[in-house]
């Protein structure tokens, strides 16, 4: 098989954790040469990246011993079924999310939360995590890659939102976050949402992002990007004073980016449920949800949290897992 690959009160107090965390892990950078002429390069535009690296062999091995369906619970699922009879789960996902899906291109692997979960979906439906295929999406083709049966899901931290229920369903939530401030490092105008008034800020288009600011920032100029990635390359860059999308995502730009970027303030906004696209009215949604429930009761949640977030960031303890359904 080919690949290409809590409530409101608990985002803040998960805020802060980060934050400390990532300020300890910061302290013991190198420095850059004196003599160095030019300014820090993100990440983004090196291709290089200071962040600790994934355990591969937990991640495999947390894959390799995921639950498996039981042929009746297939069988009467359509959706299921459907997937079960091409010997493949297309999968609607991105390569390049640091933290949830990134490929690593010495084994041609996506590693990351998100990448686990269909992995360990693929596996608990025809037996292999690798019997998966990628088709990449961003914030503007999700909905749409389902509506044209191009993919069986999308897992793309995803947020749960009415607007997309109206052509889609969703199964989880698997995870929860808020929208996170970044600044460029040294910024210190910017200390929060309420000073972001009369800034630029950048956002992704087709995200949550600038309904959020419209709400919470409607003073600031707001500027849409189609990539995480152009967003950030644009604020390393200078050309906005700052970045606002999810929290979980500007923390994997800020840890694979030491020294480049700041998170300014605490996050804000609504609580913002992750949920995996399923196609509209789709029995999917039943089937996937008693798969999440599955790996939270016996612990691979957990387990996949702290490979691939925990272990990464600094942060010991996974946070409560979402209440599927809700």
């Amino acid at each position: 098989m080919k690949k290409t690959g809590i409530k409101k009160l608990f985002a803040v107090c998960l805020t802060a954790a980060m934050m400390a965390a990532l300020l300890t892990s910061c302290g013991g950078s190198a420095k850059a040469p004196e003599a160095a002429p030019a300014p820090a390069k993100a990440a983004e535009e090196t291709g290089e990246s200071a962040a600790k690296p994934i355990d591969k062999d937990a991640f495999d091995k947390l894959l390799a011993s995921g639950v498996k369906a039981d042929d009746a619970d297939i069988e009467a699922s359509e959706w299921a079924s459907k997937v079960k009879k091409a010997g493949v789960l297309r999968v609607g996902g991105v390569r390049t999310s640091f933290l949830f899906s990134q490929l690593d291109e010495t084994d041609g692997s996506l590693r990351g939360f998100d990448a686990g979960l269909w992995q360990l979906l693929a596996n608990y439906i025809l037996g292999d995590p690798s019997a998966y295929e990628i088709t990449q999406v961003d914030s503007s083709t999700r909905e749409s890659v389902l509506q044209s049966d191009q993919v069986d899901a999308v897992f793309a931290t995803y947020s749960i939102t009415d607007s997309r229920k109206e052509v889609i369903s969703f199964a989880g939530p698997y995870y929860t976050s808020q929208q996170g401030i970044l600044v460029k490092a040294g910024n210190s105008e910017i200390t929060g949402v309420d000073s972001l008034a009369g800034k630029t800020v950048a956002t992704q288009a087709g995200s949550t992002g600038p309904d959020i600011l419209a709400e919470f920032a409607p003073e600031a100029t707001i500027q849409e990007f189609e990539t995480d990635q152009e967003a950030a390359t644009a604020l390393s860059q200078g050309r906005v004073d700052a970045y606002v999308t999810d929290y979980t995502l500007q923390l994997s730009t800020m840890v694979k980016n030491p020294g480049i970027y700041d998170m300014a303030g605490d996050a804000f906004g609504p609580v913002d449920p992750y949920g995996v696209g399923l196609p509209k009215d789709s029995d999917g949604v039943e089937f996937v949800n008693a798969f999440l429930k599955k790996i939270e009761d016996d612990g691979t949640w957990e387990k996949l949290w702290k490979v691939t977030l925990g272990d990464r960031t600094g942060i010991s303890s996974a946070p409560p897992a979402p209440q599927i359904g809700e």
